[in-house]
């Protein structure tokens, strides 16, 4: 057969075949430009109907979130603190929406939570000090020791009312500059000091004093080399073995650390119903002395007790 040509059959269905007829194709068009306008339909719908609901959800004030359950709007926390400002996710915590939602006030203000001491909670920083700024005259007569406050952040104690604090114990007439061979004077900022004193939390504390003894774990103070260690518990607390306001407790942790920087050490009771000294651990117990704060009396005398071997 020549090149070009095709057979008698083939010719013939293609001509008769009435799927290619102009009318067939023309009918196919019109139905494939009706489809694509349904189609087109049908999604401008959907869309307005999605936008309606998101406009309406924004009027309400509502947030959609745990899976499309509805709540009111509210800033992120972790920890009874506000994490406003900070990535939520990176804080533990969900990230709104939308900005529309985001500034979304809340419908009520959420129901406080009992705060913690700060004395058992864990503080943010732990280990860092902050020191105090306030500064003070000499006390007593004999030779200046220099010394300063400092707070563990995020323990609740101001520095410089800490400071003011252990300063009148430090300068009562019933302390240590009784005696004419001491003297203290609270250091200001950038000057040198001889000794410092910590107020710490009760995790701190141990690690600085190096606690080991299972029933003073989280319990007691100490003096760390040129350290006078302030359990932050104690400090608020007081002891179940002092009996007293929780201000004469704190002066009996000055006075009893302070005088092993100044080279005391340790006295037991000197008898039932007599004043405990105030280098006796009474924190241990008071075996039938007294609970007394102070290394003098009112009118001069030194309370002393046996040295303990």
């Amino acid at each position: 057969m020549p090149a070009g040509h095709s057979t008698g059959r083939s010719h013939r269905g293609t001509r008769n075949d009435p799927r290619t007829s102009p009318r067939a194709r023309r009918r196919a068009e019109r139905q494939k430009r009706l489809r694509r306008t349904l189609l087109g339909s049908a999604t401008l719908v959907a869309v307005a109907v999605g936008v309606a609901a998101y406009a309406g959800g924004s009027k309400d004030g509502d947030t959609v979130a745990d899976g499309g359950k509805k709540t009111a709007a509210q800033p992120d926390q972790l920890d009874g603190e506000s994490t406003d400002g900070a990535d939520p996710s990176a804080q533990g915590g969900r990230s709104s929406a939308s900005p529309a939602q985001q500034s979304t006030p809340p419908a009520s203000p959420p129901a406080a939570s009992p705060s913690p001491s700060p004395a058992t909670t864990a503080p943010a920083r732990p280990g860092v000090f902050t020191a105090s700024a306030a500064s003070g005259q000499p006390q007593g007569k004999g030779t200046v020791r220099r010394w300063r406050v400092e707070v563990e952040e995020g323990s609740g104690v101001e520095p410089d009312a800490a400071a003011k604090a252990v300063e009148a114990i430090l300068g009562d007439p019933r302390g240590w500059t009784r005696d004419p061979a001491y003297g203290f004077q609270l250091a200001g900022p950038g000057q040198p000091v001889d000794f410092t004193v910590k107020i710490a939390t009760p995790t701190t504390t141990d690690r600085l004093c190096e606690v080991v003894t299972p029933e003073l774990i989280g319990e007691t103070n100490c003096r760390a080399g040129h350290t006078v260690v302030v359990n932050l518990k104690r400090w608020q607390e007081g002891s179940p073995q002092f009996n007293g306001p929780v201000e004469e407790y704190r002066a009996l942790i000055v006075n009893h650390e302070v005088g092993h920087e100044i080279g005391r050490e340790h006295e037991t009771c000197p008898g039932p119903g007599k004043p405990a000294p105030a280098m006796m651990q009474q924190i241990k117990g008071l075996l039938g002395c007294k609970a007394n704060a102070w290394p003098y009396d009112a009118r001069g005398t030194y309370l002393s007790g046996p040295r303990v071997p």
